[in-house]
């Protein structure tokens, strides 16, 4: 017998291939395409929280509605991410890809004229639909068109340094839009990206998909979305101190329904998820990683532009620059972080770059109203190259834990650490900064009804003063600014001690892991996980040499081999495997 398991046959050739590791023809330019779907996401996300204030003055929000216009586009696209990265498995990457784009850009229309919260909240759910389908794709592509390990590093940083150059393009383009247009111009500029990406991508980029995916499993996908957006509501709402009984329904049918997916993926022969990635420590550690910095980091990064303008009275273009040190460390540092985690260590650099965040939002606890740009710069910029020191490092991980098959997958499940992270971290530190802000003493003398709205977010109070003589509206407003920035450092200091913990989490849970060194990659049968079982595909990292002892282990990142685990092919006995 050949210990082989029948029904997990791709039926792909898995001889390795003179060359192979060079890649495919155009792969650079193709790298660019990819470049564009990032853009689009990363643009979207930082102008919504400049747009803010605008948008609050407009549609009049209350409160709750103002989370879930930030958040209802995380619940979603956390709920699609593993459904649509199996679905590009199956269809082709290239097709969900140029798909999801046009969607997406016909949403933001819809988003740039929503005429009311309830619009706004159903069209950024839409959002999040569509923009399931990039991410994934763009991370799956990447893995398929750089089958070197070098090449793929560099490549995977570049991907990651251009979410960091639109998240820094994206507030200054944003803010001179927004001091020149009205809101809802801040979505528009999502179409002409959009439209080059389908344009060009169409003639660049290869198809890529599964040989033999097996069906699309319509139950396990309903599992899926149905369980993340229970759970995540349920949370928010504990969060916010409103549980009710629908809270509760919610949270109960959402856990339920994650088990119903996990025991799904476990009896399928071709699952959307192949659970069994997770007893991989490297892979299981980079996604744990990656949700927990995202969750300590989202109080900050959804209320920075809200202190910058409505507490700082700066411009939305102003405040667009006063966040480009973030972007510029993450940038700078993602570049460099596929060499630097070579030179020293997949540990070492993670670990590290989650701590100089732990270390900077610890910094923010003595924020004030008076704090100048210098010390703020700093401080966001010390924030984004620990973040594009680990998050690069950890996508490189994830990606590199799998065969080219299951890469939409496990790109899914990274994507679906950060925006679950997002989302938790919105709901969690979202829900404290407004808690502490509707605290705040209303002055004497302020009618209730304006003294309510006030309470409902600041800018409301900024909309309520308004109607205000000039001193009390003053009073008004100082009160609810101070009470505003008392928020945020606690939601500052809640994300230091995630980050220092998950820093010290990382450094244990990464031990023993390295990044490929190059040479052909191949996939040559079963493999045991970290804890002995046999897995259905075995690749040796990319370098072709399947001892790995030397090196300390985790060539392919926790996928440890014959190294220091002594994996064996399933079916092959202890002793042979030992000879």
């Amino acid at each position: 017998m050949s210990g082989k398991t029948p029904e997990r046959q791709t039926g792909q050739d898995r001889t390795p291939r003179p060359g192979a590791a060079k890649g495919a023809p155009g792969r650079w330019l193709a790298l660019s395409v990819l470049i564009l779907a990032v853009l689009l996401v990363a643009v979207d996300a930082t102008v919504l929280g400049l747009a803010t204030p605008y948008l609050s003055e407009d549609l009049e929000p209350t409160g709750n509605q103002l989370l879930w216009i930030g958040d209802v586009y995380s619940f979603v696209i956390a709920g699609l991410l593993v459904s649509m990265g199996g679905l590009g498995d199956r269809i082709g990457r290239k097709k969900l890809l140029l798909g999801g784009a046009t969607a997406f850009g016909g949403l933001s229309l819809l988003a740039a004229y929503a005429t009311s919260p309830e619009m706004m909240i159903a069209t950024r759910a839409l959002l999040g639909v569509a923009g399931a389908t990039l991410m994934p794709s763009t991370l799956a592509l990447i893995r398929n068109l750089f089958p070197d390990p070098k090449e793929r590093s560099v490549a995977i940083g570049i991907w990651g340094a251009a979410a960091s150059a639109g998240a820094a393009v994206g507030p200054v383009v944003g803010g001179f839009l927004l001091e020149h247009f009205w809101w809802g111009s801040v979505f528009l500029i999502n179409l002409p990206v959009m439209a080059v990406l389908v344009l060009v991508g169409v003639r660049l980029l290869p198809e890529s998909k599964n040989p033999d995916p097996g069906p699309w499993d319509l139950p396990s996908v309903g599992f899926s979305l149905v369980g993340m957006i229970g759970v995540v509501y349920c949370v928010k709402e504990l969060a916010s101190h409103a549980m009710d009984a629908v809270a509760i329904v919610a949270g109960v049918a959402g856990a339920l329904s994650l088990l119903a997916f996990v025991r799904r993926q476990l009896t399928l022969r071709t699952p959307l998820l192949d659970m069994r990635l997770f007893k991989n420590r490297g892979f299981s550690g980079a996604v744990l990683a990656d949700l927990l910095t995202i969750l300590g980091l989202s109080g900050l990064v959804f209320f920075l532009s809200q202190f910058l303008q409505l507490v700082q009275g700066r411009t939305p273009l102003q405040a667009g620059l006063a966040e480009l040190p973030a972007a510029l460390g993450a940038v700078a540092a993602g570049l460099v972080a596929g060499a630097a985690a070579r030179r020293y260590s997949v540990r070492a650099i993670v670990a590290g770059g989650l701590a100089a965040i732990g270390v900077a939002l610890a910094a923010l606890v003595l924020l004030s109203a008076h704090t100048g740009f210098p010390v703020l710069g700093a401080v966001l910029l010390v924030v984004g190259a620990g973040a594009g020191f680990s998050f690069t490092v950890t996508a490189d991980v994830i990606l590199s834990s799998v065969p080219k098959e299951q890469a939409g997958a496990a790109s899914a499940v990274s994507e679906t650490a950060y925006e679950l992270g997002a989302a938790l971290g919105i709901a969690l530190l979202g829900s404290m900064v407004t808690g502490v802000y509707r605290g705040f003493a209303t002055p004497a003398g302020v009618p209730a009804d304006v003294a309510d709205a006030a309470h409902e977010s600041l800018g409301g109070a900024a909309e309520s003063a308004v109607h205000l003589p000039r001193g009390l509206a003053s009073e008004l407003l100082a009160s609810a600014q101070e009470s505003f920035v008392d928020g945020l450092r606690i939601a500052c200091g809640v994300g230091a001690v995630v980050l220092l913990a998950t820093a010290v989490g990382a450094w244990f849970l990464l031990r023993g892991q390295s990044l490929q060194t190059g040479g052909d990659e191949t996939v040559a049968g079963p493999l045991a996980m970290d804890d002995g079982e046999c897995r259905d595909e075995r690749w040796d990292g990319g370098d072709g040499d399947t001892d790995r002892e030397h090196r300390g282990g985790g060539g392919d990142f926790g996928t440890r081999g014959q190294g220091d685990h002594g994996g064996r092919p399933c079916g092959t006995p202890e002793s042979a495997a030992r000879r």
